[in-house]
């Protein structure tokens, strides 16, 4: 691989996470002054902002011809903002989860799941389907947008991105948001370019690198936001930035990338076998997990650092057709998952009879 396809990768890069700051900036600060509540900027303005990446990379490969990267890049993501960043965010601080989140958003976030991959079930996510989860997302926009007035919202929202400054002027914020939204477009070719050229150079399928490389890069935002949110004790922000970024890359991104092109996007039977039930497994072990006291603690944030590096070195032993694979992915489906299955059970029975 030559020093320009890497330098294409980590200017692309560093355009993405630049160019969320910026949309994210400016969108927040509008945010205010329409007083929407700090639950719902995590799931909208910040979630929408930061997934914005994923949305140019899934789309932009997608006319590209490289559909592989498309769907990868959105099953990795949700895969990486739950298991890694929200594990990585839980064990910096123990985060507590609104109780709206876990009687709508997380139902939400988990029927997204089970629609899409009900819809991968033929092998493609049609332009029909595609058309449909917008819809989805367009209807859930609208519900929180419905809901989102807040009395509370000034004070806890000035602590979470600053009181807004005389001088942020309308002109202001729409220049940063469009000026991110520029550099979003611009390193997300740049990304694919730089990625597609690693695949091809390590022998790795597109595939592969959509799941790790580009889904991890693109969610840098993700990952950036929820840490420093949970630093900053503003745990609301951490956990809805996450479960708004998986809605919105199954409803809006997965499904621009369906809807836009007429044959729709093709799923990988690798993909229908193991990443998008994995997906689907992520999303409802966060039902147990929220509903235990209503809160993550940091025994569960290990629980889920543990897992995405497991299933990391799945991806790396499939790509590699490494000869352990085999043993590997029995130890996991018949030791590890329903160890992490009973210990669920118990602790939301626990959790059942202590109230």
């Amino acid at each position: 691989m030559d020093t320009l396809s890497v330098a294409f990768l980590i200017a692309g890069l560093i355009l993405l996470v630049a160019g969320a700051e910026l949309l994210v900036r400016g969108a927040a600060s509008l945010a205010a002054a329409l007083k929407i509540s700090p639950l719902v900027v995590g799931l909208t303005v910040v979630a929408y902002g930061t997934s914005a990446p994923e949305l140019a990379v899934s789309v932009g490969a997608t006319f590209s011809g490289q559909t592989d990267v498309a769907l990868g890049n959105v099953v990795g993501s949700n895969i990486f903002n739950v298991l890694l960043i929200l594990g990585l965010s839980a064990v910096v601080t123990p985060l507590v989860v609104a109780q709206k989140l876990v009687r709508f958003d997380v139902w939400v976030m988990i029927g997204a799941s089970l629609l899409t991959y009900a819809m991968a079930w033929d092998l493609v996510i049609s332009r029909l389907e595609g058309v449909l989860l917008l819809l989805g997302g367009v209807a859930y926009t609208a519900w929180l947008i419905w809901e989102a007035r807040s009395e509370d919202f000034v004070s806890e929202n000035n602590r979470e991105f600053g009181a807004q400054e005389p001088g942020d002027s309308l002109a202001r914020n729409i220049g940063f948001i469009v000026l991110g939204l520029v550099l979003l477009v611009l390193g997300s070719r740049w990304l694919v370019e730089g990625a597609t050229t690693f695949a091809r150079a390590m022998g790795i399928s597109e595939l592969v690198i959509g799941l790790t490389l580009v889904a991890g890069g693109t969610s840098l935002p993700e990952l950036a936001t929820s840490v420093l949110a949970s630093l900053r004790g503003q745990r609301s922000i951490a956990v809805g930035n996450i479960v708004g970024s998986n809605i919105f890359n199954l409803f809006v991104v997965l499904g621009a990338s369906g809807a836009l092109p007429s044959g729709g996007v093709p799923v990988a039977a690798s993909a229908l076998a193991l990443d998008i039930p994995i997906m689907v497994a992520v999303a409802l072990a966060c039902l147990p997990i929220f509903f235990t006291g209503y809160r993550i603690d940091r025994w569960e944030g290990f629980l889920f650092l543990g897992y995405y590096a497991a299933y990391t070195v799945y991806l790396i032993l499939h790509g590699s057709r490494s000869e352990v694979l085999e043993a590997y992915a029995a130890a996991m489906l018949w030791f590890v998952l329903p160890l992490t299955v009973v210990t669920l059970l118990t602790v939301s029975l626990r959790a059942m009879r202590a109230k």
